[in-house]
Parts: C-alpha cells; structure tokens; sequence
C-alpha cells in the first residue's frame, strides 16, 4: 500500500492572529505560506488554511454518540496513541475548553480509541483521535 499523502482543509475564521496564535502556540502547527486574507499550518504533515471570512462561521449542529453531543460539522488528525495523550496534555496546559474531555472508548474492545473535541477561536470544532491499533480505524465488525 502506498504512504497516505497529506489531506488539505480550508476552513473560515473571524481573525487571522487569533487562529495564527492558536494554532501555532497551543496546537503547536508549523507556519506556512500566507497573504493578506489566509495562512497555511502544517497540522502534523497535513495542510490547513485558515480563511478570514467570519460570515462563513456558524454553530455545529450535534449528533448523540455513547451518549455526547458530538459537533456533526468538524475535522481533526488521528495521532499515534502517544501523540494523543501529548496533545492531550498541552491543551490542558494551555487550559483549552473542552466540548468533550479527552477519553478512551471501546476500553479493552476491539476498536478501542482515544477522542476529545474542542473549539478553535473562532468556533470551528475539532477532534483529535488515536487508535490502540490502526488496523481498527475502519474495522466495521
């Protein structure tokens, strides 16, 4: 099978610095190219591009899943099971509010996997996530 090559995502925000901040300082992102109205980060080998264009933004709707309101519109990185756990961490650090608090699913099933969601500046939720085995990130049984 061929390496995964890196996913690209451009998404609204209602400032540049803020999310530039965010992103940089709390996510820990690489900068990349930038102009007037947009900047890249390197979100662990996947490109993202911040827009500024607030009248784009609005609340995401919420599905129950195990029993939380999970964001219907978000995106995120699944992180090596370390990873996730450091990324955990810094967000704490940084006192990042949490939509749902970083925990593990399925415990000892198969499929078993490390979640949490939160909100960058300007509203966009994400989740970051990090399987025990890769092999159960589309497992269906």
């Amino acid at each position: 099978m061929d390496a995964i090559r890196p996913f690209h995502v451009a998404f609204p925000v209602r400032d540049l610095q803020e999310t530039r901040s965010f992103y940089e300082t709390v996510l820990g992102c690489k900068i990349g190219r930038s102009a007037e109205r947009w900047v890249d980060f390197d979100m662990f080998g996947h490109q993202m591009s911040a827009h500024l264009r607030p009248s784009e933004l609005r609340a995401a709707e919420t599905n129950p899943v195990d029993g939380k309101n999970v964001p219907v519109r978000h995106w995120g990185v699944i992180l090596a099971w370390d990873e996730w756990h450091q990324l955990a961490d810094r967000l704490k650090e940084h006192k990042v509010e949490f939509i749902i608090e970083p925990y593990v699913r399925f415990k000892g099933e198969p499929g078993e996997q490390a979640t949490m969601f939160f909100l960058d500046p300007s509203g966009n939720a994400l989740e970051f996530k990090s399987f025990r085995d890769d092999a159960d990130i589309f497992r269906t049984d």
